[in-house]
């Protein structure tokens, strides 16, 4: 099994690196890296608090650096039938270098973070998933919802 740990603050321009990697494959390549800063100084600050409501789970690079990483978030919404606390976990940010796919890395990271939804006790988990990572999610049980998503940008 492909070992993951738990991102730290000194992961944060490694992560977002990778981040900019899961975009240009899904999205095209993109020159525009004015939001790499602010993502940087978000991940060193919420990275740094163990019992915040964001993590990472990175598998490193032979040599340095990173080769995956998976990030998450919990949001505390209010109750439903299907989920009485209100509590949620968001997987996002799921990228592996391009030479370094197809060898478990993403599903380490993921696993990871699936952990640590289960020790903060969150049981409903959203991602939203490109086709080539759909069966991974898949495999790892999660299963498509009726509602579509929508978005308004302000």
């Amino acid at each position: 099994m492909i070992p993951s740990r738990r991102a730290t603050p000194a992961d944060a321009d490694e992560l977002v690196r990778l981040r900019k990697v899961m975009g240009d494959s899904v999205h095209g390549p993109n020159p525009d890296v004015s939001w790499q800063p602010a993502a940087v100084a978000t991940l060193r600050d919420r990275l740094a608090d163990p019992a915040g409501t964001m993590t990472a789970y990175v598998v490193e690079r032979p040599g340095g650096g990173l080769a995956a990483c998976a990030v998450g978030t919990i949001e505390h919404r209010l109750g439903s039938p299907g989920n009485p606390d209100g509590t949620c976990g968001h997987v996002f940010s799921v990228a592996t270098d391009e030479d370094m796919r197809r060898r478990g890395h993403s599903r380490a990271c993921v696993e990871g973070l699936l952990g640590w939804f289960r020790e903060r006790g969150v049981r409903r988990i959203d991602l939203r998933a490109s086709p080539e990572g759909e069966p991974l999610y898949a495999s790892l049980g999660f299963v498509r919802t009726p509602d579509p998503a929508m978005r308004l940008n302000l």
